[in-house]
């Protein structure tokens, strides 16, 4: 695309997807990066906003359940596509291991999360949707990470996120734990203020800062 054709918002983007035009997807994806739009800021501001638009289209009965996991599909792909070029060289000798609460099968914006680790030298170990609490417990303690991130995209699973995180303390009080995920644009953070070294991060932006400081301070 010449440069005064690129549109540089998420709706043409959003657009694509609801067409299920994953190579036009792609492509797009790809001209953003080739206009010096970095990675952060394509999943930040193109890929999260045109999915959060689509999830809003699905709760409004818009569109179908089919269009919206073609249109999750279309980006889980793209973001396959993007990650042997995101790993970063410089190891850290660090890991953290990245997934969604029990019963929350949105697993993209955690893939995000764990992307922007590896970036920065972490290992990531993606676990993906729907981990069991027993299962994720049972994996902690085989790897023994240095943190712990939560994804929560349902509101009304705010519960059981809470139980897992009780659980989690059980079995380790000073594990720190990030937690984030489209269900706190409705509120509820404020429930995990009740517990120690948990800690809420909105977006890519904090959460890339919180890694930039664990880098330089450990």
């Amino acid at each position: 695309m010449a440069d005064e054709q690129v549109d540089y918002t998420h709706k043409k983007f959003l657009e694509l997807l609801l067409k299920g035009d994953r190579v036009k997807c792609s492509l797009m994806a790809k001209d953003f990066i080739n206009h010096k739009i970095s990675i952060q800021e394509l999943y930040e501001n193109i890929f999260k906003k045109a999915l959060y638009d689509v999830g809003e289209l699905w709760e409004y009965n818009k569109i179908s359940v089919a269009t919206e996991h073609l249109a999750s599909a279309i980006v889980e792909a793209i973001l396959n596509e993007f990650y042997p070029g995101i790993i970063s060289q410089d190891r850290k000798n660090k890991t953290v291991i990245v997934a969604c609460v029990e019963n929350e099968f949105h697993q993209i914006g955690i893939k995000m999360i764990s992307d922007v680790f590896e970036m920065y030298g972490w290992n990531a170990h993606f676990l993906g949707a729907n981990t069991p609490t027993s299962e994720l417990i049972a994996f902690v303690k085989l790897i023994n990470p240095n943190l712990l991130a939560l994804s929560l995209s349902i509101y009304f699973h705010l519960p059981v996120l809470e139980n897992m995180i009780q659980q989690i303390r059980k079995e380790f009080p000073d594990l720190p734990v990030l937690v984030g995920g489209q269900a706190f644009r409705h509120g509820g953070h404020e429930v995990l203020l009740k517990y120690n070294n948990i800690i809420y991060l909105p977006d890519l932006k904090t959460t890339e800062s919180f890694i930039k400081n664990m880098n330089e301070h450990g």
